[in-house]
């Protein structure tokens, strides 16, 4: 059982987007020391990093250009969009 998370990272699927970006985030949020929840699409360059902020709201940033810099402020990293997605075929690849 997680209890004392900085980040969580989850890979969307199909059967479990809906729980993961309900239920589970609701539990999640609970986690005191939970400052970063990123939900990565399997089936396309989409990554959703939702962070903390200091009054205790979730601020939801969208990232879907494989050039840009995505910020992983909770752990001092920032990794681009397309590294992580580095020898992911999507079925629309030619």
């Amino acid at each position: 059982m997680l209890t004392d998370a900085t980040l969580v990272v989850e890979i969307l699927s199909p059967s479990t987007e809906g729980y993961d970006r309900g239920g589970k985030f609701a539990i999640y949020r609970d986690l005191p020391g939970l400052c970063q929840y990123v939900l990565i699409a399997q089936d396309r360059h989409a990554i959703d990093c939702f962070t903390r902020q200091p009054d205790g709201r979730w601020l939801l940033d969208a990232y879907t250009d494989p050039a840009i810099m995505i910020p992983f402020d909770s752990i001092g990293c920032a990794v681009r969009l397309d590294e992580i997605y580095d020898r992911v075929r999507f079925e629309t690849d030619p």
